[in-house]
């Protein structure tokens, strides 16, 4: 009798694959976060060279920072998202169609692929030193908007809370919309063509067909770009940070959450810090969710719609 060969499980080379994943998720992300939730609920601070706590004290950091100015730093958090996320994505989103439009033929696409891309290598830190010095007082905005006669002396750009924020928004927006660009138009070529011929066919022009067709098949990478964008928005840090040294200026009205994180980081403050995370993880939780939700949503709804037609389709049969 001829033997049985024993067949080779593979299953198991992918759980081993991922031990070195699992491994460092523990230790630097899994094991830090639970620290810093305990911490949340201490008195945990250093004076001088003495160091106080941790000594347990319950909800009174999280009490503490709703009576803080921890809402008006949130509020110019969302601000100043705003105003760059609104920019980027209405801008992506006409480069993407103006770029997947074969009947336009343009000439060099991968070379403009590049050149919109090209924002998004460049550092942070190093954007916002750009910007310091292109409209400081002494800059070269100023000594062409003074040499040309729009401007009789110096614009304090940065001495105003409109400039700033304006600023801000700016360097956000040229530093990630190449990269929101490629995403949708990776989306827009994924849309098959038959689905645009019989668009066209139909006799959808380029409005109908972006807003029925294009829009809806695009709504999961929409959503994925909101969501990335809502967290990256509240991790602001490095250009308000670099760009205003560290003072959110004029007034704090460009301090974000992660600066005022950063400033209870510095003075030590680790009972502090801990809450203040905890209440932008959950503020960020709270925000996916609800995009989740409403894309989802919207899904469930449109299946039910198909399956309410289909039994009455059956219904009519019968």
């Amino acid at each position: 009798m001829k033997k049985k060969r024993k067949g080779v499980n593979y299953s198991k080379w992918g759980y081993i694959f991922i031990i070195p994943f699992i491994l460092c998720f523990f230790i630097f992300s899994l094991i830090p976060l639970v620290d810093t939730i305990r911490y949340s609920f201490y008195e945990y601070y250093r004076s001088g060279i003495k160091e106080i706590g941790p000594t347990f004290i319950g909800f009174d950091n999280y009490t503490s920072l709703l009576q803080s100015d921890m809402i008006k730093y949130a509020l110019n958090t969302v601000i100043l998202w705003v105003i760059g996320f609104i920019p980027q994505i209405a801008v992506a989103l006409l480069l993407a169609v103006w770029f997947t439009n074969t009947r336009k033929k343009i000439r060099g696409m991968q070379f403009f692929k590049v050149v919109i891309y090209l924002p998004n290598l460049i550092m942070a830190s190093a954007f916002a030193m750009l910007f310091f010095t292109i409209f400081s007082t002494n800059g070269p905005i100023n000594s062409i908007l003074m040499s040309i006669g729009i401007s009789n002396k110096p614009i304090d750009f940065m001495g105003s809370v409109f400039g700033t924020r304006s600023l801000i928004g700016l360097m956000n927006f040229l530093m990630w919309f190449g990269n929101t660009t490629i995403m949708l138009m990776a989306a827009i070529m994924g849309i098959s063509v038959d689905v645009i011929e019989a668009a066209e066919l139909d006799g959808c022009n380029s409005t109908k067909r972006f807003y029925y067709i294009t829009l809806p098949l695009i709504r999961p990478i929409l959503a994925y770009t909101l969501v990335t964008s809502i967290i990256g928005g509240l991790q602001m840090f490095d250009v308000p940070q670099i760009f205003t040294n560290g003072q959110g200026n004029p007034d704090r009205t460009s301090m974000t959450l992660i600066m005022f994180l950063n400033n209870h980081l510095k003075s030590k403050n680790y009972g502090m810090a801990g809450s203040l995370s905890v209440y932008l993880f959950i503020i960020s939780g709270v925000l996916c969710f609800i995009v989740y939700r409403m894309t989802n949503n919207s899904d469930a709804d449109s299946d039910r719609a198909i399956a309410k037609k289909k039994a009455k389709e059956e219904k009519r049969r019968r």
